[in-house]
C-alpha cells in the first residue's frame, strides 16, 4: 500500500511542532519605514533586509507608479516571448556599469537566479564546492543541478583547496555568499579567487546582502575585495534587499550572459518581472550609489550597537554588517527572547533550526540606514533588560 502524501507531509508538521520549530507567517498590518503595525501594534523593526532605507522612498515609488501608468502591472510573458521591456533592458544596463560588469541578465528571485546559474553551468559529472553556511538557494541549486556537492567548514580557504585537489581535472564552481545572511560575515574572497585561479574552477559570488552596503558607491562585497570580472566570474545579487524591490541579476561576461540567455530554464520559463518594478529598481540603484550618506550613517549604527553590546556582554560574531546575530543556543530560549523584545515595542525575529544548525538559534539583528542612533539605543536599553541567563 502506497503511503499518503499528505498524511506523510501532516506528520513533518507535527513532528517540527513539537520540537518547538514551526514557522508561523505574520501579516502586517502597515510598514512605516522602521517602523510597522502588527496586530494593531506598533513595533520597531530590527529584522528587515532595507539596509539603505529605499523601500519606501518617494523617488523610487513614483518611478514605478510612473511606469506602471505606461506600460501597466504584468510583464505578461517570458523575457525571450515578449516581455522584455525597455525598463528591463535600462535595468541590465545600469546594474551592469554599477558592478563593472559586461552584461547582466534579470530573474524573478535571488532563487531562480542561483538555480538558473548551476543548471547552466553545471553537468552531472561536475563539482560544486560551497561553504557550509551559504545560503538555501546555492546549495539546493547544485542538488537539484546533479553535480556533486563538496561543502567546505565556514570561511575555510584551505579546507575549499582540499577539497578542489580531491578532484583534479573535473570541471569544478565554487560557490559562496559574499556577505552570510545569517551570521552577517564577509567570505574571504581574495583568497577564494586565488584558489579558483590556481585550480581552474569558476568562482561565483552570492552578494545579496553585500551589494550596496559594500564597495566603491556600494557596487558589493567582491569590489571591495578588489576583485575584477575574471577573478569573479559569476556574480549574482538581488534587487529586494538593499534596493527595497524585488527579482535578482547574474552578472558578468557577454558569454556568461548569452549562455544563462539559452540555458538557464529559471530565465526561459519565468514569466519577466513587472517593468515597472525594473523601472523603480533602476531608480533605487541610483539613489544607492549617489548617496554615499546611507551607507556612512549605517556603519555609524553598526559601530554604536556593537559597542554597546560589548558592553552587555552580549555574544556578538564577526560581523561589520548590517546584519548583527546574537546567537543564544537554544531555539525555546531565542523565542522567548524574541518575544520579551516584542512586548518592548521591538521586533526582532528568532532565527531556528534547520535555517541555521542546532544548537545555533539566534536573534537576527540587522539594521537599516532608516534607524536613528536613538532606535540602537532603545534596542540595546530592551536586551539589557532581559534575564542574564536569557542571553548567557
Amino acid at each position: 500500500m502506497r503511503t499518503d502524501l499528505l498524511q506523510r507531509l501532516a506528520a513533518r508538521e507535527a513532528e517540527r511542532e513539537r520540537a518547538g520549530l514551526l514557522r508561523r507567517v505574520r501579516t502586517l498590518d502597515a510598514a512605516r519605514g522602521v517602523r510597522v503595525t502588527l496586530r494593531g501594534r506598533e513595533l520597531l523593526n530590527f529584522c528587515s533586509n532595507d539596509y539603505l532605507g529605499l523601500a519606501q522612498d518617494a523617488r523610487i515609488v513614483k518611478a514605478l507608479q510612473d511606469a506602471a501608468s505606461k506600460a501597466g502591472v504584468g510583464s505578461t510573458a517570458a523575457h525571450l516571448v515578449c516581455g522584455h521591456h525597455r525598463e528591463h533592458a535600462r535595468l541590465e544596463e545600469t546594474l551592469c556599469d554599477w558592478t563593472g560588469r559586461d552584461g547582466a541578465l534579470l530573474f524573478s528571485s535571488g532563487w531562480l537566479a542561483n538555480l538558473g546559474v548551476m543548471q547552466a553551468l553545471l553537468a552531472r559529472d561536475d563539482v560544486c564546492v560551497q561553504d557550509k553556511l551559504n545560503h538555501a538557494s546555492l546549495l539546493d541549486a547544485a542538488q537539484l543541478a546533479g553535480a556533486a556537492l563538496k561543502r567546505y567548514p565556514h570561511n575555510d580557504a584551505e579546507a575549499a583547496a582540499r577539497q578542489l585537489a580531491h578532484i583534479p581535472g573535473t570541471p569544478a564552481l565554487l560557490a559562496t555568499d559574499g556577505v552570510f545572511s545569517m551570521d552577517g560575515d564577509i567570505a574571504p574572497l581574495r583568497e577564494l579567487a586565488s584558489l579558483c585561479e590556481r585550480e581552474g574552477a569558476t568562482l561565483m559570488v552570492d552578494d545579496a546582502h553585500g551589494l550596496g552596503v559594500f564597495g566603491a558607491r556600494g557596487a558589493g562585497s567582491v569590489d571591495a575585495a578588489g576583485l575584477s570580472q575574471g577573478d569573479a566570474p559569476v556574480l549574482m545579487a538581488t534587487l529586494g534587499k538593499v534596493l527595497g524591490c524585488a527579482g535578482a541579476f547574474v552578472a558578468g561576461s557577454r558569454a556568461l550572459v548569452e549562455g544563462l540567455t539559452q540555458f538557464a530554464r529559471s530565465f526561459v520559463y519565468t514569466t519577466a518581472m513587472p517593468p515597472a518594478l525594473a523601472a523603480a529598481a533602476c531608480e533605487a540603484v541610483r539613489i544607492a550609489r549617489e548617496e554615499e550618506w546611507r551607507r556612512e550613517t549605517l556603519r555609524a549604527l553598526v559601530a554604536r550597537f556593537r559597542t554597546g553590546a560589548r558592553q552587555l556582554g552580549l555574544p556578538l560574531g564577526a560581523s561589520c554588517s548590517a546584519i548583527q546575530p546574537i546567537v543564544l543556543g537554544d531555539a525555546e530560549r531565542t523565542v522567548a527572547a524574541s518575544h520579551a523584545l516584542e512586548q518592548r515595542g521591538l521586533l526582532v525575529t528568532a532565527i531556528r533550526p534547520p535555517t541555521v544548525p542546532d544548537g545555533k538559534a539566534r536573534l537576527r539583528i540587522t539594521l537599516s540606514a532608516a534607524h536613528e542612533i536613538g532606535d540602537v539605543d532603545r534596542l540595546l536599553d530592551a536586551l539589557a533588560q532581559l534575564p542574564r541567563h536569557a542571553i548567557a
